[in-house]
C-alpha cells in the first residue's frame, strides 16, 4: 500500500474569476513579475517595451496597466504573489507617486518583502532625478532607474533572479 503524497495547497494565481491561471506552474520557469505605472502615468508605450523586454529575459509578464490606483495595485500583488512588482513611469510624477507606493507596500505584512523595482521619468527636472533616486532606494525600492541606462540595470537585477522562485503570497497566509 503506498502512502498519498501529502496535499499541497494550490497557489496558482487566477483572474477570470477563478477561470484562466495567470502563471501556469508547468509552464512557468523564470520570475513571475507584475508590471505597472504609477497612477497619476496613462503612457502604455513604455508598458509594452517593459513586457516585451521582461519576457525576453525569461519573466512570466501580468501587466496591469496604465493609471493603476494604489489600492488595485496592492490588491492584485497579494492576490497573484509576484517575485517582482516593476513600476514605469513615463510622466515626471514617478517620485512622488513612488514614494506613496513603496511606503504602502513596505507597511503591508503580506507585501513588505516583494521585490520592487521602479524606473522611467521621476520628476520633472532633470536636475532632481538623482536625488529622488537616492530616496526611492531610501524609501524601500530594490532598484530605481531614472537615467540612460534604466534598461540595463533592470536586465542586470533579472539576471540575479533568474534560478530565484520565491513561492506565492497568497489569502492572507503567511509566506514560508
Amino acid at each position: 500500500m503506498t502512502t498519498p503524497p501529502a496535499a499541497v495547497p494550490d497557489r496558482t494565481p487566477v483572474r477570470d474569476g477563478g477561470r484562466t491561471p495567470v502563471w501556469d506552474p508547468d509552464r512557468t520557469t523564470g520570475p513571475r513579475v507584475l508590471l505597472s505605472s504609477v497612477s497619476s502615468d496613462s503612457h502604455t508605450w513604455n508598458l509594452v517595451f517593459l513586457q516585451l523586454l521582461l519576457e525576453e529575459h525569461g519573466c512570466d509578464v501580468v501587466n496591469l496597466g496604465a493609471c493603476v490606483d494604489d489600492d488595485l495595485l496592492l490588491g492584485e500583488c497579494r492576490r497573484l504573489g509576484p517575485d517582482l512588482l516593476v513600476i514605469s513611469t513615463v510622466n515626471g510624477h514617478g517620485y512622488l507617486d513612488g514614494l506613496r507606493l513603496i511606503g504602502r507596500l513596505r507597511t503591508d505584512p503580506l507585501l513588505a518583502g516583494l521585490r520592487v523595482v521602479i524606473g522611467g521619468k521621476l520628476g520633472v527636472t532633470p536636475q532632481t532625478q538623482d536625488s529622488h533616486a537616492r530616496e526611492l532606494l531610501e524609501a524601500g525600492y530594490d532598484v530605481v532607474g531614472g537615467g540612460g541606462d534604466d534598461t540595463g540595470r533592470l536586465t542586470r537585477y533579472l539576471q540575479g533572479l533568474r534560478d530565484l522562485r520565491v513561492p506565492a503570497l497568497t489569502g492572507g497566509a503567511s509566506p514560508p
